[in-house]
């Protein structure tokens, strides 16, 4: 006898999916609106074809395996493509819980999470100001389904997923004496009154390194814990600021000079999901919202 034909059930995958989020067959089967009998059929029939253990008991709770990671995200592209064939048949509110440090949220987010609910009226956003470490900490405890982050540290079961990538800048008023160079480069800095972003940014350690090998002394005036707050006070001609130019250009660009910092330091911005729960619909909308309406700006690209 040859092999069996392959075959494809998306019922069984709805209940591969709806079981990640859930962690209990109960939970799934009232999402889905089925029996507890109908998701447990449902997912050993998919074992059997799959050939392979999709769930592990740890506690009350059905722990994926990493088949199940694996074939979540193969089958991320067919739903998407569902949710585009068609919607609910009723408008049915579904919840984003996103979560982002200050330098992202406030206006940049705030204004996206605005036309992003203008334009989808079904959607709700449950939105939370707070540090890149919490936004690692709310992915993994399952409080948040998307986070916006410049921290590249990876944890297993948070997944990183490129969405913008940068080059230092400085920040100065117009009237500063360096305003008018096409670049900056770390000698110039020398004796400069410097406003420097606090010791927990990684970027901190790798600016005052390239200082010291250009033997440049600056005169740091203050330490501040954003980028938006460095601005700040390099607009009011307290001295410059080495930052990450997304998205701060595009709300300072009239009223600061931005010049490219000549050195290695880079950015890179990433949306952070579950790498163990499928990305809900909601969030999925979301990032192809945030993708397609960014505005462009000298120093950033794409991801």
């Amino acid at each position: 006898m040859g092999r069996p034909k392959k075959w494809h059930s998306i019922p069984e995958y709805q209940a591969l999916r709806a079981l990640m989020q859930a962690g209990t067959t109960t939970g799934a089967a009232r999402q889905l609106g089925l029996s507890q009998s109908a998701i447990s059929r449902s997912i050993a029939n998919l074992e059997d074809r799959v050939g392979g253990t999709l769930f592990e008991r740890d506690g009350g709770r059905l722990r994926p395996t990493q088949e199940a990671v694996r074939l979540n995200r193969r089958l991320d592209p067919l739903f998407d493509a569902l949710d585009r064939i068609d919607g609910p048949p009723e408008p049915v509110q579904e919840t984003l819980r996103l979560i982002a440090p200050p330098t992202y949220a406030h206006r940049f987010l705030v204004s996206q999470v605005g036309t992003f609910l203008k334009t989808n009226p079904t959607f709700f956003v449950s939105f939370e100001v707070n540090t890149s470490d919490e936004v690692t900490r709310g992915i993994l405890d399952d409080r948040f389904d998307l986070g916006v982050t410049g921290t590249e540290a990876t944890r297993a079961g948070v997944k990183l997923i490129p969405y913008r990538k940068s080059e230092a800048v400085c920040v100065m008023s117009r009237g500063h004496p360096l305003a008018e160079r096409d670049r900056v480069e770390p000698r110039d800095l020398h004796r400069q009154d410097l406003i420097a972003l606090t010791h927990r940014h990684a970027r901190r350690g790798h600016l005052d390194r390239l200082l010291q090998q250009a033997h440049a002394a600056p005169h740091l005036v203050a330490e501040v814990s954003t980028s938006f707050a460095a601005a700040d006070l390099a607009k009011d001609g307290l001295g410059i600021a080495v930052i990450n130019p997304f998205p701060l250009y595009n709300y300072r660009a009239e009223d600061l000079a931005f010049v490219p910092f000549d050195s290695p330091i880079r950015y890179q911005i990433y949306f952070a999901v579950s790498d163990a729960r499928p990305v809900p619909r909601v969030a999925r909308a979301f990032m192809r919202h945030l993708r397609l309406n960014t505005a462009t700006d000298p120093y950033s690209t794409k991801g």
